[in-house]
């Protein structure tokens, strides 16, 4: 397990932690594996009836560490340990719960989207910035993010690829509240704990209806791959990602 991510369990919850503070918690391919293993355990432990993610105070996450990005491109798109994720988000059946405190850039956002719950910081910043990387959007955001807010908002966010505030997010229904970063992480687990004391076969069943057929959404995470693939061979994403990458050496 990577040594950037933390997990624990307890009370019923496992709670996974990214913790690359120096990198403002920048997501490399051996830390989504890290995180696919949590989540894998937790779905055969019966002991586990909800999962917390959360990041350090100040930041969620910056998304993906490109230039770790970069490197495991040569894999081909389908095998990124990044779609791993995504898919695995998917089709996780507990409930999921976040706690959000300042950055939550790229995936740091989409990831959301498959989590039942997400309290976050008036400080908490959230950005969609795929087309400035040359990219399109993943973990079905195409789908789920004009579903939440509406058509010409999700434009707003997706094509400009403008950021959000906390309060935005709060007032759109993309955070359930806002909360002091001493409390937020505090008050998420407390939910996810409460959600894991319930009777586990109804809330699957009143989860599933809630969120839909998943075979829709893991269909959209597989088109939106194929253009991601795609998108990562053009020379305006390989001008992109470089430009990003030395711009943060």
């Amino acid at each position: 397990m990577s040594t950037f991510i933390k997990t624990s369990t307890a009370d019923g919850v496992l709670s996974i932690m990214l913790d690359r503070p120096s990198k403002k918690n920048a997501i490399t391919s051996q830390m989504y594996e890290a995180m696919i293993g949590a989540l894998d355990k937790a779905s055969m432990d019966e002991s586990i009836g909800a999962v917390l993610f959360l990041g350090n105070e100040g930041v969620f996450t910056a998304g993906n560490d490109i230039q770790d990005f970069l490197s495991h491109i040569g894999s081909g798109a389908q095998n990124l340990a990044a779609l791993q994720f995504i898919r695995a988000l998917a089709v996780f059946e507990k409930p999921m719960v976040a706690a959000v405190d300042g950055l939550a850039i790229g995936v740091g956002t989409t990831m959301l989207l498959h989590c039942d719950l997400v309290y976050a910081t008036e400080l908490a910043q959230f950005r969609m910035n795929f087309i400035d990387l040359g990219l399109v959007p993943e973990a079905s955001s195409s789908l789920l993010l004009p579903q939440a807010i509406g058509l010409q908002k999700a434009s707003e966010y997706l094509l400009l690829g403008d950021g959000f505030s906390a309060a935005e997010a709060l007032r759109l229904g993309l955070v359930n509240s806002l909360l002091a970063p001493a409390d937020v992480g505090f008050h998420a687990k407390r939910q996810a704990i409460r959600l894991a004391s319930k009777p586990r076969h109804s809330l699957a069943a009143t989860r599933r209806l809630i969120r839909g057929d998943r075979e829709v959404i893991s269909s959209r995470i597989e088109v939106e791959a194929l253009l991601f693939g795609a998108a990562l061979q053009s020379p305006e994403a390989h001008a992109a990602m470089s430009a990003f990458v030395n711009k943060t050496k």
